[in-house]
């Protein structure tokens, strides 16, 4: 299961020029409630925006996002509306309301595409999936999501400090995914279905060879050919096994598993 570091990806997103953009502190507004801090009233731009981010600093995030979304909406054609699109989907992330997080973010990135701030939308876009990721035991299309946004962030701004993130994020979610495809491999193992059990392992073995699951696959794969029949299959596992990972376990186990049962046969 992965761990997650909200502290160091909410740093990292404390970086960027959106949140450079914050202006002082105004004037609080009044009222006790969410309901009423967020409740329409007509107010100039820059007050408005600087209620939003006091409300932000002082934690109270999704009244911050709420009034964030109020600049937009009541000053829609002035600069401010563009950042407080951001500052509202960053709002919603430190809140954990990631699905809102994402639409907003998505938002931001259908209206203004090439603004200098695209790549950060892009990354508070995988960090929203991210953060979402459950164990593997679970369905894993989150995981999916936040591997494709990652990916995104990489590609469209491999020089940026998002990419480089994002590049150590994806190796976490390629080991996690892996993690999944040999949860139900041994399952499949377990319930006696050897094929099905082969098709998981080599799916780890060709999608997510650089990831620590690779050695238990192979193992595993040589285990199941040896079940199927297949003895030839068997040994030629073992010996990738052994030429990739000579000082694993799981090459001691193949390399055992093998002689006991495949002693003599070469590989197909």
């Amino acid at each position: 299961m992965i761990v997650f570091s909200r502290k160091s990806a909410t740093r990292l997103v404390a970086r960027s020029a959106v949140l450079g953009a914050a202006i002082a502190t105004l004037a609080a507004c009044g009222g006790s409630s969410a309901n009423e801090d967020v409740a329409y009233v007509a107010r100039d731009v820059e007050s408005l925006y600087g209620e939003a981010q006091r409300r932000l600093d002082s934690g109270n995030t999704l009244v911050a996002a709420a009034l964030f979304d109020e600049v937009e909406r009541q000053h829609p054609y002035s600069p401010w509306a563009r950042r407080a699109q951001l500052m509202s989907a960053f709002s919603y992330y430190i809140a954990r309301d990631y699905n809102k997080s994402i639409q907003n973010a998505q938002r931001f990135l259908s209206i203004h595409p090439g603004n200098k701030d695209a790549p950060y939308a892009y990354y508070l876009i995988a960090l929203s999936y991210y953060e979402q990721i459950s164990d593997v035991n679970r369905d894993q299309k989150i995981t999916e999501q936040a591997r494709t946004a990652l990916r995104e962030v990489n590609r469209r701004f491999p020089q940026s400090e998002y990419a480089a993130d994002a590049r150590l994020k994806l190796d976490l979610v390629a080991d996690h995914l892996a993690g999944k495809e040999m949860e139900i491999g041994r399952h499949y193992q377990r319930s006696g279905q050897w094929l099905a059990a082969a098709i998981r392992f080599r799916n780890v073995v060709d999608d997510f060879d650089t990831t620590s699951h690779t050695p238990e696959a192979l193992y595993r794969l040589a285990e199941s050919n040896l079940a199927l029949g297949i003895p030839e299959e068997a040994v030629k596992y073992a010996a990738v096994l052994g030429a990739n990972y000579p000082g694993s376990e799981w090459y001691e186990k193949a390399y055992e598993l093998v002689e006991d049962h495949a002693s003599g046969v070469t590989a197909s």
